[in-house]
């Protein structure tokens, strides 16, 4: 993807959704930060019950602090929008990550909401969060579903802006720019990351540890389709040559769907190993090490195919226009 590319048009209407979600996702995520600073400071001092504290407890906050204080600035990054010059790898990598962690929870605590207690998704898995006061939770998840919200709109404006070529127009049908065997190895991936995740969430126990099935909860399962769900969509990005098909729909979902495969296999694969807390993994660590390996090259190998869709569609257009 080339940096130098001036921005292409697309509205004021869609500059401003740009600009109100950009500044509203870092006006929400800040919430989230104060918590977060919050029970560090008070992790530091002894302030926090012994069972819920800890130095694995507060070094792991201090990584959300990191976090969020990363994806307030890709809020404002967002709003102040592409220009010429800017480079666009650290933006874009930041970008995917955050959107691959936020973006895809959406369903999650929409269907959450009504069928069960979706709290845990606004804690990032730092513990602390069950007896926590309401004002807290009320940040937490305010600071969560407001970023997410604010990337899935800013974001898509903000990469159509910088590569229209990339999603305007509709697919002809042609076998994608990855290639056969690039497409076909994330494909595999993909579908069996789906098909695992599936069959844990309606109640599979190959795979889990006896002795942590309590986890599996409704909240859980929850999750594990939520996951099922964005690799069928990751799958349908990479593959999908149906003519007619508007060309920003398998790009924008792909590069959410690629960044979630990776973004939390990476999150989740040091706490196999780690044990922050009272975090076990509810699969056997040597299934749980496979999987988030999986997920990590999936998310990775999408992303890849992603970006030489794009590159073989801006030299498309630059054939076109040259005389």
């Amino acid at each position: 993807m080339r940096a130098e590319m001036a921005p292409g048009p697309v509205g004021r209407r869609w500059t401003a959704a740009r600009l109100v979600a950009g500044h509203g996702a870092a006006v929400c995520l800040s919430l989230y930060l104060v918590v977060k600073l919050i029970w560090v400071v008070a992790g530091l001092f002894g302030a926090v019950p012994s069972d819920v504290g800890g130095a694995a407890w507060i070094v792991l906050n201090t990584v959300t602090v990191g976090m969020a204080a990363v994806g307030i600035a890709l809020g404002l990054a967002l709003a102040r929008g592409p220009g010429r010059g800017k480079p666009a790898a650290p933006l874009l990598l930041i970008a995917w990550i955050g959107a691959g962690f936020l973006v895809p929870m959406l369903p999650y605590m929409v269907v959450s909401a009504f069928i069960g207690d979706g709290a845990g998704a606004g804690g990032g898995g730092s513990g602390g969060e069950e007896s926590m006061p309401t004002w807290e939770a009320a940040f937490l998840g305010i600071g969560f579903m407001g970023m997410a919200a604010g990337l899935a709109v800013a974001l898509p404006i903000y990469l159509r802006e910088r590569w229209p070529e990339a999603f305007v127009g509709r697919l002809g049908g042609d076998v994608p720019a990855a290639g056969r065997a690039h497409v076909r190895s994330v494909l595999v991936m993909c579908l069996c990351l789906a098909a695992m995740w599936a069959y844990w969430a309606v109640g599979g126990t190959l795979g889990m540890d006896p002795g942590q099935r309590h986890r599996m909860n409704a909240d859980a399962r929850l999750l594990l389709g939520n996951s099922a769900l964005w690799a069928l969509i990751g799958a349908w990005a990479v593959a999908t040559r149906r003519p007619g098909t508007p060309t920003w729909l398998p790009t924008a979902l792909g590069f959410t769907a690629s960044g979630s495969l990776f973004a939390w296999s990476a999150w989740k694969l040091p706490l196999v190993f780690l044990r922050p807390g009272d975090y076990a993994p509810a699969e056997r660590p040597a299934v749980a090490v496979v999987q988030h390996g999986l997920g990590i090259a999936a998310g990775a190998l999408l992303l890849s195919a992603l970006v030489k869709a794009v590159g073989a569609a801006e030299s498309r257009a630059a054939r076109r226009g040259s005389p």
